[in-house]
């Protein structure tokens, strides 16, 4: 009798211990997440590999809403949604409303120093007219030979309304006196950059604005088929003032000059997050300060996507690989959440 006590009490020692030990593995059990993406679909592989991360960590995660820029910061603050992982910093800093710092954070680094951005021309056409800033743009023969509707300006692929590019590339209009020569067509990106590939493929000109990491660095390959080329001198937006020396950029792969200047920040891709979310949820802060990319992984997955394969249903299944080929890094992430809870 006294051996089968002490059997019993052992016994619910063992279920006491094993609850203890699931809610250390899953501490967000119980708590629902509502995060946010942005409008580029690039952005979208991130989004997916945090939320199977805190999932793993018992956390309730709802679809994501995709939200412009200044639409998720302002919600963000709000507490309407908890995080997104597409900040470009310091290239959205301008779109932050004031409240910003008071009530949501910037949160470790998904690509430091990742988001390199600038203009490309069609190096046969480069080499051809001479390009090798917006300037060139100005020269009638140019203006020709890139314009595509017959308004009598340079057409360049730009960005749609919202994006932090878009005020960009509006203030290199203005300050380059470029308004009457170049004309950024602002449609949906996605396919403005397809059409600009089957003109490439079909033997005409193309002038587009990109990033990295992106699929078109992919299809277009700089210095073969691409080059980076120069604004004509560095004049940064109010916004950009304290990070000019980020403009001037060294060592790009097929740039017309080294160093490129590139006229756009080189940004850090981050996670925003609502302050008292992570207050409440160290698990899940401490997850979002890990969490890291290298571009070579962001980039291969954007092209599969521009292949094809960028249904939902793919994008959780390039998550999923993502995690099986990286499984030690992975679990450490999720361990150290799991510390960061207890």
């Amino acid at each position: 009798m006294k051996l089968m006590k002490l059997t019993l009490t052992a016994l619910f020692a063992v279920l006491i211990a094993t609850g203890a030990f699931a809610m250390d593995m899953q501490p967000g059990k119980g708590v629902t997440v509502q995060p946010a993406r942005a409008t580029w679909n690039t952005g979208f592989f991130q989004e997916a590999l945090v939320r199977k991360g805190l999932e793993t960590l018992g956390y309730t995660v709802k679809k994501p809403r995709d939200l412009s820029n200044p639409i998720f910061y302002k919600s963000v603050t709000l507490g309407d949604v908890d995080y997104w992982t597409n900040g470009w910093f310091p290239m959205h800093d301008a779109q932050l409303p004031k409240n910003f710092d008071q009530k949501a954070r910037k949160i470790g680094f998904v690509a430091k120093a990742g988001g390199m951005q600038g203009y490309l021309v069609s190096k046969r056409d480069a080499d051809k007219y001479g390009i090798k800033s917006l300037d060139d743009f100005k020269r009638p023969e140019v203006m020709k030979a890139f314009d595509s509707n017959g308004d009598g300006k340079a057409d360049l692929t730009a960005c749609p309304p919202g994006w932090g590019c878009e005020k960009v590339i509006a203030h290199h209009m203005k300050v380059y006196g470029l308004d009457d020569y170049i004309n950024p067509v602002k449609a949906s990106y996605e396919a403005g950059m397809a059409a600009a590939l089957g003109e490439y493929k079909s033997g005409k000109p193309v002038f587009f604005y990109t990033w990295t990491p992106n699929w078109t660095v992919f299809k277009f390959k700089p210095g073969k088929d691409v080059v980076w080329i120069n604004v004509p001198e560095i004049k940064p937006t109010e916004a950009q003032a304290a990070n000019a020396d980020r403009m001037t950029v060294s060592g790009v792969e097929g740039a017309v000059s080294d160093p490129l200047k590139a006229g756009f920040v080189v940004s850090d891709i981050r996670a925003v997050a609502n302050k008292q979310f992570l207050e409440k949820n160290p698990a899940a802060a401490r997850f979002l300060e890990l969490f890291t990319l290298p571009l070579a992984d962001i980039s291969a997955q954007n092209t599969r996507m521009n292949q094809g394969e960028k249904s939902d249903k793919d994008i959780e299944k390039h998550a999923e690989e993502w995690i099986a080929n990286n499984k030690a890094t992975w679990d450490g992430w999720l361990q150290a959440a799991r510390e960061a809870a207890k």
